[in-house]
Order: structure tokens, then C-alpha cells, then sequence
């Protein structure tokens, strides 16, 4: 934990060296000291460290300085730390100003200059303030601070982005805490300017791009090499074996998401029936390991950076990013997984972000403490969710619209959710619309039995009602199913259009899409198992294909 300050304030550069003297050697210790000749000054170090959460316990201030008397001073840096300790260094002509100020600005002391010697005149008072203030000193938060509104879809787009990215932050809700409130208020920043990023170094920024978030946090936007022997697409399980064992096997490889490691597998609060985990692991827990992995071995990661397309030049593939940017790679591997499928039921899209998600509940889940949640899917995503959120909601609904979740739910899910008092499935039922004014307040639910509608109070409603493939950006060189999902060996040899495309002497590998040195794997691929196990199996697979293709070229 950092050390308090004891900061002073004075423009006599011989007193302040004296006091400055006296309090490193009695409180350097226990104390960072902190001393500038101006209360300009002064007030700018301390608005940086009310930014970088650090405390001040104690403030001396000189009563005549020629910017600012030591009151003016005093009163204003209250204002960014109400609880430090005020001390105002005084002549004798100026004691009558030192008493009106104990009931202006709640002067806690004066102190006459000199007060030598400070044993007698100056450590007794001083500790006693100080003993005063560690009675009740509550530490602040350190580290990265978040500061907006709970149901925002732009602070909840940030903190998804922060989690997502295993970033660790803290969130303070601007209108139900008033340190946020004073933090914002203190920096000149308009409420309509929220949310606000506020780093370890002081620096903030107001409603920031993800991008500008990512550069901040020490994310790599960049590739560092012209050519690549291997670019993975897609951070999730798949495109996380494949960077593993592309670059452990000497590969110069490069691992790109739009987002953040772990795709929808990084959004599970539990993932239970993994190999080699009995207890179990988060999908975090997942993506922070698998990243780490692929990186100590030599991977490149850059994020969140979108690909838009794939062309071919002679036996280099160029990748073009959103932003135009390109670069060249031997082979691909397309791992870019699904997206979650959109409920287009009325209200539903007017409170994204404001009390409805897509995954997410692990980042809103503590704002959802002894309330009324719903959670829309009966898959394993939405089981993991319900018992995850079963853990601060007073009680989870589960809507299905079926009689009950034993065809599309594993079985030690269902038998945790029945053992779990505060989770309810509800059969047979959907919503029909969601209401209210800023944010989610109500759901009309439909039963299909009884033929009945009904409305109740909701905080939040979690959507997992299956997935679309992330492939509407691949050109028509790469062949798709009906649905999306990219087609890959054997099965490339029944499309009609296969033999347009496939000028090569040989068949197509198991995970060759319909152009040579263009790889699929995990969910993405048609036909696929929609496991994380085997995700992780078809990334590393692909890497032994990868192998072959560049001994062709």
C-alpha cells in the first residue's frame, strides 16, 4: 500500500526547507513528505494525486504567500481531500486570521513560526492530528478507475472492454457515489462527458474510444514484422491453441482480435467439463493462461484490431484492417468463432447496455445485488450465467420456451440450477417486450400454455439464445454454408462452386477452407462441435496443416 502524505506549503525557501527538514525526520517512515513554495502549484499536485487515489493525511500551509493566502489555500484543497488534517503556519500578527479561519475553512490547528524546539512545539501537535486521522483513514481505491452511469451503454461497452481484456479497474457509479461525484466535479468534468477513464499515472480520459483505451492499457495495436508465417484470426479457444502451437514450434506468428482473448468461451463465469480442471475454470481464467502461454512462446497479439478482408498475392495472403492498414502472412487461420444472435423482440434493442446484455454477466453481475434478473436461453452459456448470478440476485428466472432444458443443457448444469434456491426455470415462455424509461424496468413475458401474458420487475435480462458465425466480412473465395459458417475439407469437394475456386493439384487438408493456405478452425467452421475442447483441438490441428501448406510454397 503506498504511504500517505504529509504535504506543505510555503514561499519562504528557508522555512519551507526547515519544516520540510523536521517532518522527514520524524515521518519518513510512515509518511511520504511532499513540499512546493506555491499554492497554485500545490493545488495541481494535489488534484493528480486525488487522480492517482493516493491520501493525503496532513496539510501545513504559510499564511502570507504572495498567489494565495495559506486560508484561501486551505479551503480549496479541502475540497479534494475533506479529511486531511489542515494546518496553517502563522505569524504572531496573523493569529486573529488563524482563529477565524478554525470556523471558516475547520482550521484543525495553527502552528507560530519558529517552532523550535519541534519536539516540544510541533511534533506533539502534529502526531496528534495524525493519530486523529489513521482513527479514520478508510484507504482509497488504487489503481484504474472507472467513473460513469450503471445503466450506460457506453460505460458498460467500457468495462466489458476492460474485463474482456483480464484489465483489472474499479468501477464507481457517478450517481449513487460521491467520490465519483467529487472526483468528476474536481477534474472540470461534465456529467455528459462520462464515462471517464482515470489511469494509475492521474491521467483520464473522457468518453473514450476503445482504441485509445487499448493504447492506454498497454494494448498492441501494431505489428512489428512485414510478413508473417502464420495469422491467426479470432483470440478465442481455437485461435488460442493455434498462436500456442504456432509460435512453441517456431512459427512467426500472429494472433489478431477485434475484441479481447477468449471470445464467447472468455464471457463463462464457469466452464466445468474442461480436461484437467475437476473444480473448474472461468473463461477469463482461461484466456489469461492461454494468452500468457502464446505470448512467453513468441506470438504477436494485436487488439482489438478488425479484419475486413483477405486477398491473395501469389503465395502471400494480405490482410486488410478497418482503418486500411495491411500486411502480408503465408497462411491464415480463421478463428474468428460466433457472434450471439439478436432478440428482436420491441425495447429490446432501446436498453442494450441499460439493463439488457449479450453475455456480460460477469462484468454487470455485482449490479445486480438482491434484485429481480432474467436470463433468455437454455444452453450452457445461460446455465453458467444463471448460477453466476445466482450468487448476488435475490432470485434468476430462466426463460426456455421449451418444457425443459434436458435436450440442450448438460446434465450437471440442470442438477446444480435445481439445487440452487433462488434460480426458477420458467417453460414455455418468451418475451414479448421490454419497457421503461432510461433503462430496464419491466418485461411482459408470454406463456405458450396457458396463452397468458404477464409483467414483472426486472433489473436485468441476459441473452444467450445461440450464435451467428463471424463471417460476414470473407470474400466469396472463402465458400459458406446457408448459414454462415465456413466450409473446410471433404466437404468443399459436394459445393458446386468448389472447383471455380480450387486450382490446386491436391485435395483440400481437414481444415482447408476453398483457398489454399486459408485455415478454419473451432466454431466458425461448418460442421464444427461448438465445444472449447474441441475448438482447442482444431487451433492446434491447424497449425500441423499450416506446417504442410509452407513446405508447398
Amino acid at each position: 500500500m503506498k504511504q500517505p502524505i504529509i504535504f506543505s506549503v510555503d514561499d519562504d525557501p528557508q522555512v519551507l526547507q526547515a519544516i520540510n527538514r523536521d517532518l522527514r525526520s520524524q515521518y519518513r517512515q510512515k509518511y511520504r513528505i511532499m513540499a512546493t513554495d506555491s499554492a497554485q502549484e500545490a493545488l495541481e499536485a494535489l488534484q493528480a494525486l486525488k487522480n492517482k487515489g493516493e491520501q493525503v493525511a496532513l496539510l501545513l500551509s504559510d499564511q502570507r504567500m504572495p498567489q494565495m493566502q495559506g486560508i484561501d489555500f486551505l479551503e480549496q484543497a479541502k475540497r479534494l481531500y475533506p479529511e486531511a488534517k489542515r494546518v496553517l503556519l502563522t505569524a504572531y500578527s496573523d493569529t486573529d486570521a488563524a482563529i477565524k479561519a478554525i470556523n471558516d475553512v475547520q482550521l484543525d490547528y495553527y502552528l507560530l513560526k519558529p517552532w523550535d524546539p519541534p519536539e516540544e512545539k510541533l511534533y506533539p501537535v502534529l502526531q496528534d492530528l495524525l493519530d486523529d486521522w489513521e482513527a479514520q483513514y478508510i484507504p482509497e481505491l488504487s489503481g484504474v478507475k472507472v467513473v460513469g452511469y450503471q445503466f450506460s451503454p457506453q460505460s458498460h461497452k467500457l468495462k466489458d472492454f476492460l474485463h474482456a481484456n483480464l484489465f483489472p479497474y474499479h468501477w464507481l457509479d457517478y450517481e449513487t457515489q460521491p467520490d465519483a461525484q467529487a472526483l468528476i466535479q474536481s477534474n472540470g468534468i461534465a456529467p455528459q462527458e462520462l464515462p471517464v477513464i482515470f489511469f494509475e499515472d492521474g491521467t483520464f480520459l473522457r468518453n473514450p474510444a476503445l482504441p485509445q483505451v487499448a493504447q492506454q492499457i498497454g494494448l498492441k495495436p501494431d505489428a512489428s514484422a512485414a510478413v508473417y508465417d502464420v495469422a491467426i484470426i479470432g483470440a478465442g479457444p481455437a485461435g488460442l491453441a493455434a498462436a500456442v502451437y504456432g509460435a512453441s514450434e517456431g512459427l512467426q506468428t500472429l494472433l489478431i482480435d477485434r475484441r479481447a482473448p477468449g471470445g464467447q468461451a472468455g464471457t463463462s463465469s464457469r466452464i466445468e467439463n474442461y480436461l484437467g480442471f475437476p473444480t473448474g475454470l472461468s473463461g477469463a481464467d482461461l484466456a489469461r493462461r492461454a494468452i500468457t502461454q502464446a505470448t512467453r512462446f513468441g506470438a504477436e497479439f494485436l487488439s482489438p484490431r478488425q479484419v475486413v478482408s483477405i486477398q491473395r498475392h501469389e503465395n502471400l495472403k494480405q490482410i486488410t484492417f478497418d482503418d486500411g492498414q495491411q500486411l502480408y502472412t503465408k497462411s491464415i487461420v480463421i478463428a474468428t468463432g460466433v457472434d450471439y444472435r439478436q432478440l428482436d423482440t420491441p425495447g429490446i434493442a432501446q436498453f442494450t447496455g441499460a439493463g439488457i446484455y449479450y453475455g456480460a454477466a460477469t462484468t454487470e453481475a455485482a449490479s445486480c445485488k438482491n434484485s429481480e434478473v432474467y436470463v433468455v436461453g437454455g444452453g450452457n452459456s445461460a446455465g453458467q450465467a444463471a448460477m453466476y448470478l445466482s450468487k448476488f440476485a435475490q432470485r434468476v428466472h430462466i426463460l426456455i420456451r421449451r418444457e425443459d432444458l434436458s435436450s440442450t443443457m448438460s446434465s450437471y448444469l440442470i442438477d446444480q440450477i435445481n439445487n440452487t434456491e433462488n434460480i426458477q426455470v420458467l417453460p414455455f415462455t418468451e418475451i414479448t417486450k421490454a419497457e421503461g424509461k432510461e433503462q430496464l424496468e419491466t418485461l411482459i413475458l408470454y406463456n405458450h400454455q396457458t396463452n397468458t401474458n404477464q409483467q414483472v420487475v426486472a433489473k436485468a435480462l441476459f441473452i444467450f439464445i445461440g450464435a451467428k458465425p463471424y463471417t460476414d466480412w470473407l470474400g466469396e473465395e472463402v465458400l459458406k454454408d446457408t448459414k454462415g459458417f465456413v466450409y473446410t475439407g471433404r466437404d468443399l469437394l459436394l459445393h458446386a462452386g468448389f472447383k471455380k475456386l480450387w486450382k490446386h493439384p491436391r485435395d483440400p487438408y481437414l481444415l482447408e477452407t476453398s483457398t489454399p493456405g486459408i485455415f478454419a478452425a473451432g466454431d466458425v467452421r461448418s460442421g464444427a462441435m461448438n465445444r472449447v475442447a474441441s475448438a482447442v483441438g482444431e487451433g492446434s490441428m491447424a497449425i500441423s496443416f499450416v506446417h504442410k501448406y509452407l513446405t508447398e510454397i
